[in-house]
């Protein structure tokens, strides 16, 4: 899965979600990267359930911190 962003939001949000570790790492593991203002996050699970419910809540973070950086990302920096 991938979202492109500037080099700088995607730093920001990719902070934002690297402090949410997995609850099952035995049974879900996720991998995150930032090049070139792109966010990457691989999953591996052992079950599609367990992906389905770390996937759903890696969108519902990335929704936030997206919605939160356009309503405040350029306040912020003013």
């Amino acid at each position: 899965m991938g979202i492109q962003l500037s080099q700088e939001n995607a730093s920001i949000v990719y902070a934002a979600l690297a402090v949410d570790k997995e609850l099952q790492p035995d049974k879900v593991q996720r991998q995150m990267t930032v090049s070139d203002g792109k966010l990457s996050v691989h999953f591996e699970a052992v079950e599609a359930r367990f992906l389905r419910a770390s996937l759903s809540a890696l969108v519902d973070v990335l929704t936030l911190a997206t919605k939160t950086l356009e309503e405040f990302g350029q306040k912020m920096a003013s």
